[in-house]
């Protein structure tokens, strides 16, 4: 059981313990590599590493309170989900559409990588895939910019490298994170739903109609005020 694991951690590791499990709780990713606020360069995460190093501890720890912790070394991911389906974050329309934007940027990057799981992208890019599949109706504004990308931010899924969320050069880099928030299929059902018989064909592998019950926003459009 987890209390004899807990037992054997020193006094430091048992404050970095208790700091993560929160930590998780309120960003549900944790990411192994990470932009170094400084240099902005990619640097080793130590947090990743503290949770890869005590897995068992962590999983038996949150398995407890009915949370299950997936780790993903091969993209460097690690997070959280709740297996009653409780505590989870709904985001506004036009964030949600941002993200999805993002998602495919990222699959659209991510095959031209050789090594890296991470994509750059500017804001410039994002507004211009959102408008090229019809789901702004307005310009976008900075203070929607701010929100949406500032809340992608905050979850571990983007981060920025330079300049504002409002400048359109602004350089964002997109983190692995993302293939786990949205998967293939949704991105599929988003794509049909959107432009219905007049789709070519699926965007990505492994397009399914969601579940009855699945959380999916089926609206067209982000109205902008």
């Amino acid at each position: 059981m987890w209390h004899k694991e807990w037992a054997l951690l020193s006094s430091d590791d048992r404050e970095q313990f208790s700091r993560l499990v929160n930590l998780m709780l309120a960003k549900t990713f944790i990411l192994r590599d990470r932009i170094d606020p400084k240099d902005k360069s990619l640097a080793t995460d130590r947090d990743f590493r503290f949770i890869e190093r005590h897995y068992p501890l962590f999983t038996d720890y949150l398995s407890v309170a009915g949370w299950e912790l997936v780790l993903e070394p091969d993209y460097g991911v690690a997070f959280v989900t709740n297996r009653y389906g409780y505590n989870r974050r709904h985001l506004d329309k036009a964030t949600t559409y941002f993200l999805y934007a993002l998602r495919l940027i990222y699959e659209e990057e991510r095959e031209k990588l050789a090594i890296r799981r991470e994509v750059i992208t500017t804001v410039l890019d994002v507004v211009q895939k959102l408008g090229y599949f019809g789901l702004v109706d307005r310009r976008i504004t900075d203070a929607l910019l701010l929100e949406s990308l500032g809340i992608l931010k905050d979850f571990n899924i983007i981060d920025k490298l330079d300049g504002s969320w409002t400048d359109p050069e602004a350089r964002i880099l997109i983190y692995p994170a993302i293939i786990f928030v949205i998967s293939n299929e949704k991105i599929n059902f988003l794509y049909q739903n959107i432009c219905g018989d007049g789709c070519p064909g699926k965007l990505l592998d492994s397009a399914r109609q969601p579940e009855e019950g699945e959380e999916f926003e089926a609206s067209k459009k982000i109205i902008i005020d």
